[in-house]
């Protein structure tokens, strides 16, 4: 599914990526794309895909998480960031097997302090997702603990029956939140 929908979206979106990655480099120039550090399935680190939001140095100008007022945020990377477009280019990074279309977000390995050892090792235990319920259910809303929980959560059901089904509910409910309908 990952791989047929990923391909699909690409196809269909193909002009949307465009006039995004014109836009950055007409708003602040090149590079469009932004790599960062992540931890996958199994602890394993990878270089997420995204587009770039932030002025070109902004990792040696602050820290790795942003706020909504954060001054490192371009006027494009706002707009991009508010639609989630900037998500877009992790298609990439799920046709490469880093990512599924939905799972917890993948972490930057400097987050991996939030949870105890357990934790961690049932957390790496799925392949992280563009969407998860976290984002399904609160979007940015959401707390540290909040978003652990339900990641955690995440984990622990794909252990279980309905998978498919679940993460099909997972990304109707994103396509709500983005849309401004809500979840559920």
């Amino acid at each position: 599914m990952d791989i047929v929908l990923s391909l699909a979206a690409l196809v269909v979106l193909s002009p949307l990526l465009a006039a995004v990655a014109l836009a950055i480099a007409l708003g602040d120039g090149f590079p469009v794309l932004f790599r960062q550090q992540r931890v996958g399935r199994g602890g394993h680190e990878f270089g997420m895909l995204k587009f770039r939001s932030m002025v070109r140095d902004a990792a040696s100008t602050g820290p790795y998480f942003t706020s909504s007022n954060d001054s490192r945020i371009t006027p494009v990377g706002r707009f991009i960031r508010r639609t989630s477009l900037d998500e877009l280019p992790q298609l990439f990074n799920v046709l490469r097997g880093d990512m599924s279309l939905v799972g917890p977000r993948p972490d930057v390995p400097a987050q991996r302090g939030l949870y105890s050892e357990a934790e961690w090792r049932e957390r790496c235990s799925v392949r992280p997702g563009i969407t998860g319920l976290a984002q399904a259910l609160l979007r940015s809303e959401c707390t540290d603990a909040e978003r652990l929980a339900l990641d955690l959560r995440y984990a622990r059901q794909s252990r279980g029956v309905g998978g498919l089904w679940r993460d099909l509910k997972i990304m109707v409910w994103t396509l709500g939140r983005l849309s401004g309908k809500g979840s559920n």
